[in-house]
């Protein structure tokens, strides 16, 4: 087949050099503009629902609210699934649509969802907050402010208004969330004695506070001839003026403020406390906006920071943890592995050609298919990570292979005394579709993987895509520009006539063996084939590979009821423990929060990788055993997304039965070696006072259910912030909270004599209609997709996440579940499943492609199948590849395998284009396939070492990225190696053989038609 395109080049050189001028300076120009990430945009659509009723149970505000709130979510247009955390006072649901979704609609029509039952919610609670997630992953940075000279509000509100305010301007931004501190705000200290001697309740004092201490419009009048506007001002100027304000008792009594009340300004009370090196601290984390670069976003951050110490000398920031160099490092050693293998696989080239023009020639195949491909993915919105990065190393190899096989033909040409302008124009006519065949083979595998779908087709999308343009444009630069420089540049060798070598010649009788003995060959090859897939029982799978980001963090849970100070006691010898490591540079302990006082987190900031003898998951097995010997404490480490690596969420409506069945999968997942930190999300029971009132005498005085639990809130925590006095200072609002003394002045008994307002105005003691007594109730709640939940969590230490899922799914307890229990994958065992499940699909996908190409460029049917006979037997290469070394079969893995499916096809066309062309040139058809094994062998083993070189520098494993880049390439390297051996000693056979059933089937067809 004639293929022009490469004649035109040669005899118009101008346009070419133009276009990939024009090309590559757009490359370059996207290059510097394309964001910078570790991973790749992962797109989630979710909507995060909360609602506030301070001072509820998680039990009550299960049945009030969140219920209601996931009916109402259900019904929305592409919910994928609903999960929901109830704790104490707060109710958060969480809808996750699928991919596709309109994000914004599915915000709007939440928010129109919540909207429409807020009538049917408790009147107490605060006003819904409907957001959606536009944080991506985690923290990006995470900064300490110290500053002596401040208090600890003053500290505080700093953080919340200037540096907040100031980071939020930086473009790529998405939140930044405090850390420790203390909100600034005015107590009200009430006596509860003189309370009862006044007959007034803290309900009443803290609404005649918010009633009277505030400023309020008052409408506008007309006075000669001007309009005024009307401000009532009873907003109160100060402390020492509060303490003077009159508080109304009724029948014209009253008194002052000061009088029944201590009256403070400083902080509020403390439900979390944060330290670093066991000294208190104030911390906040900045998030990075989704598509936003990591490193340009790092480097403004860290910009705003100098500037806001360079205004504020006083305030000491200091960087504790840090994904931006992390990123960096990778993205460093990403690309000098790329230059390493593209290195090798040029000295590769030159070690076959041995002539300086046509190795330079290949080597410009390179940045010349590279550059313009960034300009692609800058079009495409892509960022530079793992994945297209990973595509780009990967790819080295096969960039080449258009160029090499386009020079060694033009080479073998101009062995036979044929001049470089003519050998160029010859050889490019003469391989050319053979070309365009092995590219278009790349692409068709590609491109169906690039849009399969989920959440791990997202890191398929960019990677595909990638190899897919990067093949393009080196199949244009070998039609274009190869043939044309060739011409033009290369020089003729010296001598003249082909040589066969020792192996040539031992190669070919290796292919006339196998021609005379094809049964056995057969025999072989399906021998091969078979035991290839006998080996993929023995893989261990996994999802995403182990990371180490010389960053470990860990929580301690005490028993329910515990307190802040307790907490923070354990943690504080927890960290004292670990700072005592050599491996450890600092710790930050944060205790309470939102998870409740008795929980509290721990950051490790461990000293880089290459500064200690061992990896950050060995350093966790090894300090677990002494942390976790810690009294009445449960210690766990979590992953660095903050998550436990297995988690089997068990759902069900039967509260009782769910519980059992968590605590026997517990019990039985401790038992299994390499899984470690196992508990559960099944919440202890917290200690309560319950208030049950005596409906009949209520009744009678005229007390209401919801005056009591108002006048118990407001006395024991205040009430709702919403409904606060302020007060004015420069320019800020701060709260002004009444409520008893805490704790130990506070006790049982004061909560028995508290006044409750009856409807004659008067007030009784709470005892008086209320039954007081202790009892429990659950901490918090979990649910997902409308029922409750409880997940068995744990991390691995060695083994895979599919052996780890294997043996839990073999325990007795998970064998005798109960029918009502359901078992659902959340996680990394859901994106496993879903990325198998949609790979295999893909992959499938892409061999039809394949086969339709090349029977569109063949029209032959029944040919293109001896040309995929290469994709199975590189199969068992890779597998065999991955035993060996011990790497589990995982999403990189995956990757690798499917890279192989593109170029193990290139072989088989090499060899069978040429066998085709020559029986067409009138050549028996033995003859024609012991000549083509001969004169393609060369080519096949050049473009198949080029690859393997360009890929050593990634499986050997440098840099920090490591377990994401070595399983791609070690996939590779087995399955090209054993692709490329294989398919020049059985293909040659199963081409005879389908020449025979096409001799047998064409005549019986022509009879037929």
């Amino acid at each position: 087949m004639s293929m022009p395109v490469s004649t035109w080049a040669i005899r118009n050189p101008i346009p070419p050099i133009v276009l990939f001028l024009a090309l590559t300076i757009a490359g370059l120009i996207a290059f510097f503009q394309i964001p910078v990430n570790s991973m790749p945009s992962i797109i989630v659509p979710a909507v995060s629902v909360t609602i506030s009723q301070p001072g509820a149970s998680p039990s009550e505000m299960e049945i009030q609210i969140t219920r209601r709130v996931e009916g109402a979510l259900a019904g929305l247009h592409g919910v994928k699934h609903i999960t929901s955390t109830v704790s104490e006072g707060v109710s958060q649901t969480t809808v996750e649509f699928h991919l596709g979704t309109d994000f914004d609609r599915a915000t709007n029509d939440a928010r129109e969802a919540v909207a429409g039952i807020r009538d049917q919610l408790p009147r107490a609670v605060q006003e819904p907050q409907v957001r959606r997630e536009d944080a991506e992953g985690g923290a990006l940075l995470i900064f300490s402010a110290h500053a002596p000279e401040m208090r600890a509000e003053e500290l505080t509100w700093f953080i919340d208004d200037t540096v907040t305010r100031r980071l939020l301007a930086v473009s790529g931004v998405a939140k930044v969330a405090r850390r420790g501190g203390v909100t600034h705000e005015i107590t009200v200290t009430l006596d509860p004695l003189r309370l009862s001697a006044f007959g007034v309740t803290a309900a009443d004092i803290s609404r005649q506070l918010a009633q009277t201490s505030a400023d309020f419009p008052g409408g506008r009048l007309v006075q000669a001839g001007t309009e005024y506007s009307l401000r009532a001002l009873g907003g109160t100027p100060s402390v020492a003026a509060l303490r003077d304000t009159w508080i109304g008792l009724g029948a014209g009594r009253g008194v002052r403020l000061g009088d029944i009340a201590d009256v403070t300004d400083g902080g509020a009370e403390a439900r979390s406390i944060t330290t670093i090196d066991g000294k208190p601290a104030v911390t906040f984390s900045v998030h990075r906006a989704k598509g936003a670069s990591e490193i340009t976003t790092g480097a403004a951050i860290k910009a705003a920071i100098a500037e806001m110490h360079a205004a504020n000398p006083t305030v000491t920031f200091m960087e504790l943890f840090s994904l931006v160099d992390f990123t960096k490092t990778s993205y460093d050693s990403t690309i000098s592995s790329f230059v390493e293998g593209a290195a090798l696989t040029i000295l590769t080239v030159f070690l076959f050609l041995r002539d300086g023009r046509a190795t330079a020639l290949a080597a410009l195949t390179i940045p010349l298919s590279i550059i313009p491909t960034f300009l692609v993915i800058h079009l495409l919105g892509f960022s530079l990570n793992f994945v297209s990065l990973m595509a780009i190393s990967l790819v080295t190899g096969v960039l080449v292979d258009d160029a090499i096989v386009e020079i060694e033909n033009i080479h073998r040409h101009m062995a036979t005394a044929k001049k470089p302008y003519d050998a160029a124009m010859i050889a490019a006519d003469e391989i050319g579709l053979a070309v365009v065949a092995t590219t278009a083979v790349i692409c068709a595998v590609f491109l169906p993987v690039s849009f399969m779908g989920g959440t791990s087709g997202q890191f398929f999308s960019q990677f595909g895509v990638t190899v897919a343009v990067a093949a393009f444009f080196s199949l244009v630069v070998a039609r274009l520009l190869t043939p044309l420089i060739a011409a033009y540049v290369l020089k003729a060798p010296a001598h003249t006539g082909e040589l066969a070598g020792v192996w040539t010649c031992r190669y070919r009788r290796l292919v006339e063996w196998t021609l005379d003995n094809r049964a056995k060959t057969l025999g072989v090859a399906g021998f091969s084939l078979a035991l290839s897939f006998a080996l993929l029982p023995h893989l261990s799978t996994g999802y995403l590979p182990y990371e180490d980001y010389s960053q470990s963090s860990l929580t301690i849970e005490l028993p329910r009821g515990s307190t802040l100070a307790q907490t923070d006691a354990v943690a504080q010898r927890v960290a004292g423990t670990l700072k005592n490591l050599p491996e450890v540079l600092y710790v930050l302990t944060n205790s309470g929060g939102d998870a409740g006082v008795n929980v509290a987190t721990i950051d490790i900031k461990l000293v880089p990788p290459k500064a200690r003898d061992i990896s950050q998951r060995d350093f966790e097995s090894l300090v677990l055993p002494d942390l976790a010997a810690e009294p009445d404490a449960r210690v766990k480490f979590s992953n660095s997304a903050g998550a436990k690596d297995i988690s089997i969420a068990l759902t069900s409506e039967n509260v009782a039965v769910l519980e059992a069945a968590a605590i026997g999968i517990e019990r039985d997942m401790r038992g299994i070696a390499g899984i470690t930190s196992v508990g559960s999300t099944m919440s202890a029971a917290q200690p309560e006072i319950l208030i049950i009132p005596d409906v009949a005498k209520a009744a009678q005085l005229g007390v209401t259910v919801q005056a009591l639990s108002d006048a118990v809130t407001i006395a024991t925590i205040g009430d709702i912030d919403s409904n606060l006095a302020k007060l004015n200072r420069d320019g800020r609002r701060l709260s002004i909270r009444a409520r008893l003394a805490a704790a130990p002045v506070t006790s049982l008994d004061t909560i028995r004599e508290l006044r409750i307002p009856t409807v004659s105005d008067g007030s009784v003691a709470l005892a008086a209609v209320a039954d007081i007594r202790l009892g429990s109730g659950p901490a918090s709640i979990e649910r997902y997709d409308r029922r409750r939940k409880i997940a068995v969590e744990a991390n691995l230490d060695g083994l895979p996440l599919g052996d780890a899922m294997e043996k839990i799914r073999d325990l007795p307890s998970m064998r005798a579940l109960p029918k009502e229990i359901e078992v659902r994958n959340t996680g990394d065992v859901e994106e496993m499943t879903d990325l198998f499940s949609r790979f295999l699909t893909a992959i499938g996908s892409g061999l039809m492609m394949v086969y339709a190409i090349q029977v569109l460029l063949y029209k032959d049917w029944i040919q293109p199948l001896t040309r995929m006979a290469a994709l199975p037997l590189s199969i068992g290469g890779a597998f065999l590849a991955l035993l060996l070394t011990g790497t589990d079969l995982n999403m990189p893995a995956a990757i690798g395998i499917l890279m192989l499916m593109g170029i193990a096809d290139k072989n088989s066309i090499l060899l069978v284009d040429y066998m085709v062309e020559r029986i067409r040139g009138g050549t028996p058809r033995r003859e024609a396939i012991v000549n083509a094994c001969t004169v393609r062998a060369r080519p096949i083993i050049m473009t198949s070492l080029a690859m393997l070189a360009g890929m050593v520098p990634i499986a050997s494993g440098l840099g920090l990225d490591t377990a994401f880049r070595a399983p791609m390439a070690i996939a590779v390297i087995g399955g090209l190696i054993s692709s490329t051996a294989l398919s020049l000693v059985f293909v040659p056979v199963l081409f005879d053989y389908v020449r025979d059933f096409q001799d047998w089937l064409v005549p019986r067809l022509q009879r037929l038609l």
